[in-house]
């Protein structure tokens, strides 16, 4: 139905794939926005009916995850609505961070229910009323779980496909509500055979399955919100296409930004011959710059570091540091070398690549760096701590 709906509706109609992905993306978020309001609704109607009927307050439950879900999915629509929105003067990284800050609201929101689903059923545990069983029940609740699989499916699919964070908890959220209401149909089966009211005990079930969820959701997008690790995939694509340069010797210091799906932005340090003219290695770096876009969509911008590679003082300085270097830690390595031979003292500058863990300070290791020369008052060290790829 989905893509009968995105053919007929969007790409027909409003948007051609091939010359707007961004708009289309945003229509096809929409539209399953709509659906999933449409589709919720009917849910909660259905099922909180049947609820009040037989009493079960695991049904009720059940039915106002589906509100929750309803009112989701509109704050889905105005997030996507907001997030397409082009950058501006006050916002010149775009707005689609938008999705995320609503993926986060939307946690909060089933933490909410989580925690009010446990309680209603701590109270059925201990002063419990009788379940009326009813056909209609398991009818409803059955085609609960079809219509929740369905849903986990299309936003799973153009979750991943549109890399959306608040389709893909959208998808988390119908896969928890599956699960859950199969637990509220095994209890509504089995416990007038039984004879015991098992609404209690599964309504405590459901609810930590939920709580469990919006922990896994909330951690994902405040890692998002908080700026994760670009994969080691991405940062060796921007390597090997800025390796694939001739007048490269070396890149280092990789960061990586994303302000969503549209805005990456990427630097890098790029060592390169120190004799090099100006003009040639500018030249040369535009080019990559422009490469890494049309090949990652990333907008990288370069630092140059010019290296010398002939000068004899400084490749015996640089031996004895990286031997010093590697005594002090086995994961320690050294980049940007380069000295400055003063009136004084020769000052000896370089970025020292740590662990995240290291503990100690850049200027209690330069001292213990300098105390390993054998003249060390002739000398001066100005490192920069840093950490893989960071």
């Amino acid at each position: 139905m989905i893509s009968f709906l995105i053919r007929k509706l969007i790409t027909d109609k409003k948007t051609n794939k091939k010359k707007d992905p961004s708009a289309l993306r945003y229509a096809v978020c929409k539209l399953l926005g709509y659906v999933g309001i449409a589709l919720n609704f009917f849910l909660f109607v259905s099922k909180y009916s049947i609820g009040y009927m037989v009493g079960s307050v695991a049904i009720k439950g059940d039915a106002i995850n589906n509100l929750t879900d309803f009112m989701s999915n509109i704050i889905s629509i105005l997030s996507f609505k907001i997030a397409e929105k082009p950058a501006d003067k006050e916002h010149p990284y775009g707005h689609e961070r938008t999705e995320t800050i609503a993926a986060l609201f939307m946690g909060m929101i089933i933490v909410y229910l989580g925690i009010e689903m446990l309680r209603q059923s701590i109270e059925k545990i201990i002063h419990p009323s009788p379940v009326h069983f009813e056909w209609a029940a398991v009818a409803v609740l059955i085609l609960s779980i079809c219509v929740k699989l369905y849903m986990y499916s299309y936003n799973h699919k153009y979750g991943i496909e549109y890399n959306s964070d608040l389709l893909l908890a959208n998808a988390l959220d119908s896969r928890n509500d599956t699960l859950g209401t199969l637990l509220v149909l095994v209890s509504t089966l089995v416990s007038p055979l039984i004879h015991y009211d098992l609404d209690g005990v599964v309504g405590i079930i459901v609810s930590a399955i939920i709580l469990f969820s919006a922990w896994g959701l909330l951690k994902d997008v405040i890692n998002t919100l908080l700026g994760e690790a670009p994969s080691a995939d991405q940062v060796n694509q921007i390597v090997d296409t800025i390796m694939e340069s001739p007048m490269v010797i070396d890149v280092h210091d990789i960061a990586v930004h994303s302000y969503g799906p549209k805005y990456t932005y990427a630097t890098a340090h790029v060592e390169v011959d120190g004799t090099l003219g100006l003009i040639d290695v500018h030249s040369e770096v535009d080019r990559l710059e422009r490469k890494v876009y049309k090949d990652m969509n990333i907008e990288l911008v370069t630092h140059v570091d010019p290296v010398i590679l002939d000068d004899v003082q400084t490749n015996l300085l640089e031996d004895k540091v990286a031997s010093s270097v590697a005594k002090m830690g086995d994961r320690w390595t050294i980049q940007d070398f380069r000295i400055e031979k003063r009136t004084r003292r020769t000052h000896i500058f370089f970025d020292l690549v740590v662990p995240y863990e290291e503990k100690k300070t850049a200027e209690e290791i330069a001292e213990a760096i300098r105390q390993t020369f054998d003249s060390p008052e002739k000398y001066k060290i100005e490192l920069r701590l840093v950490h893989p790829f960071s």
